[in-house]
């Protein structure tokens, strides 16, 4: 009698085979993770990439379309004058804690959200407000031209989102750089400034991205003489 081989696995040969498949599948398994994770982030540093340029380039638009009062058109206010209601106006404000830049000016770059006076040339400020989970958010009001006060409001557009910092730097005619500025202020020579450098970082302290640019205003005041 022929007694033939058994052709079934051992107990033992099971149990690595089991052992090298789990191995292959955790392998797998975190590769996936990792390309999911790393998506992930390149997919929110585009958003956010995308989202600073279109930032700049509204606001390069804006003013690019710029208006101003010009000599000899232009009358240095005295004490008890109204403001220049095309005046640019540019300050450091403080939001929880936090210094951003705020500007004011006019611009005939203007988009109607409701209909108003046409004859009133609108007015556009760019300031932050903080956002509703701790962050800080960029907003462009874009009004006709009134007498009271500027009130923020959160019906205002935002431009951008996550912002870390927000800088304007005002030009004069020298080339002298200034943090602040207005054109009805002797200070400033009753001029407004020349050109306009934006600096604007999204992000936070540890994963940031940085946007800068400059604006050369197509018009602008020279000084008055009357200081």
């Amino acid at each position: 009698m022929k007694i033939q081989n058994s052709s079934g696995f051992t107990l033992l040969e099971i149990l690595i085979s089991i052992f090298i498949f789990a191995i292959i599948i955790t392998t797998v398994f975190g590769s996936y993770n990792f390309v999911l994770s790393s998506s992930e982030t390149v997919d929110k540093a585009i958003s956010s990439c995308q989202m600073g340029q279109n930032c700049l380039n509204r606001m390069i638009i804006d003013l690019e379309s710029i208006h101003v009062s010009r000599l000899p058109a232009y009358s240095p206010p005295d004490f008890d004058d109204s403001p220049d209601i095309y005046r640019i106006t540019g300050e450091i404000s403080d939001v929880n804690g936090a210094a951003f830049s705020r500007l004011v000016f006019t611009s005939l770059a203007h988009v109607p959200l409701k209909y108003g006076p046409k004859s009133k040339m609108p007015e556009i400020v760019y300031y932050v407000q903080a956002g509703n989970e701790n962050d800080f958010v960029m907003r462009r009001a874009d009004n006709v031209y009134s007498d009271e006060p500027f009130e923020e409001k959160k019906s205002d557009p935002i431009l951008c989102e996550n912002i870390k910092s927000l800088i304007f730097i005002y030009y004069d005619q020298e080339g002298n750089e200034y943090e602040n500025w207005d054109s009805d202020l002797e200070q400033f020579g009753h001029a407004t400034p020349v050109a306009i450098g934006i600096k604007l970082e999204i992000g936070n302290d540890s994963d940031f991205q940085l946007f800068e640019t400059m604006v050369a205003l197509p018009v602008y005041r020279e000084k008055t003489g009357k200081l």
